[in-house]
């Protein structure tokens, strides 16, 4: 015979479902509130957080400074500007080679559209110069047809390089100001704060600062570890411009997804203008297999490692945050995570009943035993 649902037990937990789904549903929007209230101040967002994440990176020199008995101004004040040099070298680091052999380089593409060329105009293609003269004319006729829309999309181009001249000045003069104001921040919001928010939220804030540092040290990682790979790579099968290829690919490391494929697509193109088509295949595989690597593997371990979260989580949020808002979200995807684990794990120890002391559980009958 069969058991009978209770009806008492039944309301019961559709009560507390329908509550548990409210309270759900008001999470959410509150959620999605702020993530609206953030999209609507992102050009003052963006800049902030671009100079949080240089603050972890150059704080460690800062606060060795600061102990040694330099002022926080004075200290800070060096410290940005080594930044800024370091950042103007490594441009240099970059640009000074690859201008130097532009001519080698230029010579190269042509020589490799001229070998595409005759490549084509033999078996199985068999294209004739008629042919590739028509598709340039076709081509040539299609970019006048759309000129106006180029010029919108260069219009637009010019806008983001201008917003993003903007915002890395901004984050240089935040960066400079957290340094030298930094350790006030946490007492004067302390002093901000009312009752237990006094020392609930600067012991979040402490601790995901903490999360960031691990979070920006974890991408320098993964990053001199795609450059020394990447690196020996190309100076094995002989590519030119070694060096400045390698510090290319440790600072694309930082910007997920488009930074990988922008320093590939530069170690291709100059593989092939420079060794030819098999060498730039060899090159490609090169890049792919360690991007692979680095996706899959490395960057997983280490982020997982050093921000407490299991490799698993890491590759979704990259995917998740690639999803919903592009390259920003892949970049801000994994610290977001963690940040996020952060506020749960203080929230459990908040939560959390304390361990009965086992002594205090001896009955008083066996205690007088």
């Amino acid at each position: 015979m069969s058991d009978t649902l209770s009806s008492t037990k039944t309301r019961a937990a559709l009560r507390v479902s329908a509550r548990v789904s409210g309270e759900m549903l008001l999470v959410l929007v509150m959620a999605a509130a702020v993530v609206w209230l953030l999209g609507r101040m992102w050009s003052v967002v963006w800049p902030l957080i671009v100079g949080l994440l240089l603050t972890t990176l150059t704080w460690p020199v800062t606060r060795h400074l600061r102990r040694r008995g330099w002022p926080p101004a004075l200290a800070a004040s060096v410290v940005t500007l080594v930044f800024l040099l370091v950042a103007v070298g490594v441009a240099a680091l970059i640009a000074v080679p690859v201008a130097s052999q532009s001519g080698e380089l230029a010579d190269g593409v042509v020589e490799g559209i001229q070998r595409l060329r005759e490549w084509a105009s033999g078996p199985p293609l068999n294209i004739g110069d008629d042919q590739i003269t028509g598709a340039f004319d076709s081509a040539t006729g299609r970019i006048q047809d759309s000129i106006g829309s180029m010029v919108t999309t260069v219009v637009t181009g010019v806008s983001t390089v201008i917003n993003g001249v903007v915002t890395a000045v901004l984050a240089v003069f935040l960066m400079f100001f957290m340094l030298k104001d930094g350790p006030r921040f946490l007492p004067w919001l302390a002093r901000q704060l009312p009752g237990r928010l006094a020392t609930d939220v600067p012991t979040v804030a402490a601790r995901g600062w903490a999360t960031l540092g691990e979070f920006v040290r974890s991408q320098a990682y993964v990053g001199l570890l795609d450059a020394v790979l990447i690196g020996l790579g190309l100076w094995i099968v002989g590519v030119p411009l070694v060096l400045p290829l390698a510090v290319l690919t440790f600072v694309s490391a930082f910007v997920p997804i488009v930074g990988a494929l922008f320093a590939g697509f530069v170690a291709v193109l100059i593989a092939l203008v420079s060794n030819g088509l098999t060498d730039a295949l060899i090159v490609l595989a090169i890049i792919v297999v360690v991007q692979q690597l680095e996706g899959n593997v490395f960057q997983p371990m280490i982020q997982s490692r050093g921000l407490g979260l299991h490799a698993a989580v890491v590759l979704l949020a990259v995917t998740l945050g690639g999803s919903l808002a592009g390259i920003v979200g892949s970049l801000l995807a994994v610290p977001v995570a963690a940040l996020i684990a952060v506020v749960w794990n203080y929230l459990r120890e908040q939560l959390a009943v304390p361990a009965q002391d086992p002594e205090a559980q001896v009955s008083p009958a066996g205690s007088s035993a």
